[in-house]
């Protein structure tokens, strides 16, 4: 990456095919560096894709931390990998919990099987299916990320309060 531009410079626009979760994972980190304003996330439990390192923490604080109305929305069918091997994560979503909404699917959501990162409605990494590694890259393609955001848009519509990382009570 060029660190001579400058931050707010408009990346070139791209397309590609992604075909292994460690290139997914680096594709994840590279546009969320990109992200300005908003983060918007679904997976089915985010054990793939590099979701536990140091790198990603590293990532999703140096994003919230941008912009005071930067967001995080983070949809999962299952939250349970986040909660037992995410630590780094859990330490970000307590530090910045007013930044970082975590939810679970709704019943009518959990057939969806294609995770999704999407930033500021510009930029995405679709994953087609779970299953399968193959994934489409899009740098400063809102066109294309518009029918994702609808998407993301209707999981989330479904959602329940999923995770916190505070605890509330006596």
């Amino acid at each position: 990456m060029d660190t001579s531009a400058p931050a707010d410079a408009t990346p070139v626009p791209r397309e590609a095919v992604v075909d292994t979760i460690a290139a997914q994972a680096a594709a994840i980190d590279e546009i969320i560096a990109l992200g300005r304003h908003r983060v918007q996330i679904f997976d089915i439990d985010l054990s793939q894709a590099g979701w536990q390192s140091a790198e990603r923490a590293t990532a999703l604080s140096d994003f919230v931390r941008s912009n005071r109305d930067a967001r995080v929305e983070m949809i999962l069918h299952d939250t349970r990998f986040l909660e037992s091997s995410c630590p780094r994560l859990a330490a970000i979503l307590r530090l910045h919990s007013h930044a970082i909404t975590v939810y679970r699917t709704g019943p009518e959501a959990r057939g969806a099987m294609d995770p999704l990162v999407i930033v500021d409605g510009r930029h995405f990494l679709h994953r087609f299916h779970i299953d399968r590694p193959r994934a489409a890259l899009a740098v400063e393609h809102p066109q294309l990320a518009r029918p994702l955001v609808l998407r993301f848009e209707q999981i989330w519509a479904t959602g329940e309060p999923g995770w916190s990382a505070t605890v509330l009570g006596l």
